[in-house]
């Protein structure tokens, strides 16, 4: 087996009732869900095990339910194996996971930093956006450059899969000129507002006030981050990312291929649903990915990968 990657999902992975067994049969589990409770200042847990769906899917709401379990999934991880990954990164808010995993910053200032960014990006009301699928980064870049407005892909999710973000009129023009150019669908997304684009900048900017509070340590394991795709170890970069990461793309297909081509070959995806397992599967067939959602996939997950050693 070559290098081990543990990745953390974002937006778009959570569920109603995700992390209950973690809380109910982990004391790991319990202690991380109680600390967001306690720091957010809400019964987050309420909403993460019982919804209803349309309070979970509200981004103030979503980004700390989906890192709360992420965490305490990883927790749970630590306490069954000695693993270490080799790297570590995560998709949008899932690089937050990311980065307590590589020990950047504590539990609590994750927290505290989760809450305010799922704030920030909440209060944006303006834009939208749209998956393309079947259609060469190449061409969606060309047809993006011909129109007025702001637009820019927001995730480059695999070769095939791309998610354009701006204003509406330009997300609606682009999504055209897309079906035309041979994309096989093109569909808009039930989000908020136009996330990683130039409409968050003011969110971005503001959230960078924000950071200035937290404590970031150099890196323990090398991050592998969202708005370039390079490794990353010192905290001052952290600090100078995290709030352009709001309104930068997410190179997720380039983050994997990173990633391999310095030896990972294993990926453990830590958090709600299987989202990550999708994506890598489309980004190459040479990636084994395991998706810790639960308690017997995290059992699970530890038996297989000690019959592969």
């Amino acid at each position: 087996m070559g290098k081990i990657a543990f990745i953390f999902p974002g937006q778009g992975a959570q569920s109603v009732g995700m992390g209950k067994d973690v809380y109910e049969h982990s004391a790991v589990g319990k202690e991380v869900y109680d600390r967001f409770d306690e720091i957010i200042g809400r019964k987050l847990t309420n909403v993460c095990f019982n919804g209803p769906e349309e309070d979970l899917k509200q981004t103030i709401n979503t980004q700390p339910a989906i890192l709360a379990t992420s965490l305490a999934l990883l927790e749970v991880l630590k306490e069954k194996t000695d693993i270490t990954p080799d790297f570590v990164a995560g998709h949008s808010l899932g690089e937050y996971g990311a980065l307590y995993t590589a020990g950047v910053l504590s539990l609590d200032d994750t927290i505290k930093a989760i809450a305010k960014r799922a704030e920030l990006m909440s209060l944006a009301k303006s834009g939208s956006m749209a998956a393309v699928l079947g259609l060469s980064q190449d061409v969606l870049e060309e047809i993006i450059s011909g129109v007025d407005g702001v637009v820019s892909i927001a995730n480059y999710n695999t070769p095939e899969q791309l998610v354009i973000t701006g204003e509406e009129q330009a997300v609606s023009k682009v999504s055209k000129l897309a079906s035309e150019k041979g994309a096989k669908r093109v569909i808009p997304l039930a989000v908020s507002g136009a996330f990683h684009s130039a409409l968050m900048k003011p969110a971005g900017e503001e959230f960078a006030s924000f950071v200035k509070t937290l404590k970031f340590n150099d890196a323990s394991i090398p991050v592998v981050t969202n708005v370039d795709a390079h490794e990353t170890i010192k905290g001052s970069e952290f600090e100078e990312k995290m709030p352009r990461q709001i309104y930068s793309s997410v190179y997720w297909t380039q983050i994997i291929q990173h990633m391999m081509s310095q030896g990972v070959d294993t990926m453990i995806e830590i958090g709600p649903g299987s989202v990550l397992m999708g994506l890598n599967r489309k980004i190459s067939r040479d990636i084994k990915t395991y998706s810790v959602s639960n308690l017997e996939a995290v059992e699970k997950t530890v038996n297989e990968l000690t019959l592969r050693v």
